[in-house]
């Protein structure tokens, strides 16, 4: 299966760029760790709350929590696709880094996924 590459760009070709089935899943999960609940107008409670917490204080107990809604969020958004085994949540200098281990449903794969952004 290829799907629509996200964020959206136009490949070599012209035409919309396409993603493999484990890039889509890679993307899908990108886009629910950063959007932010209530971006989404047709989907007000689409999105982890990830961002959210980017400036409360820093604390396990925070830390804890953080990683336990995210982890709801790509249960709840791709439970069809994925089996979430483990999410840690770290903010090193101006990086957020979410660390994901899952396992793909389709292929019953073991994945481990690293994601990134610029902490403003």
């Amino acid at each position: 299966m290829n799907a629509i590459a996200f964020p959206y760009t136009i490949d070599s070709s012209g035409r919309t760029a396409r993603s493999d089935q484990i890039a889509h899943v890679r993307e899908m999960i990108t886009q629910i760790l950063f959007t932010t609940p209530g971006e989404r107008v047709n989907r007000p409670d689409f999105g982890s709350g990830l961002m959210q917490a980017v400036f409360a204080g820093n604390s396990d107990l925070l830390a804890g929590t953080i990683e336990t809604a995210t982890q709801a969020a790509l249960q709840r958004w791709l439970d069809h696709v994925i089996d979430v085994d483990t999410v840690r949540v770290a903010s090193q200098d101006a990086i957020l880094r979410v660390h994901v281990a899952y396992t793909l449903k389709l292929y019953g794969e073991p994945r481990s996924d690293t994601f990134e952004i610029p902490v403003p």
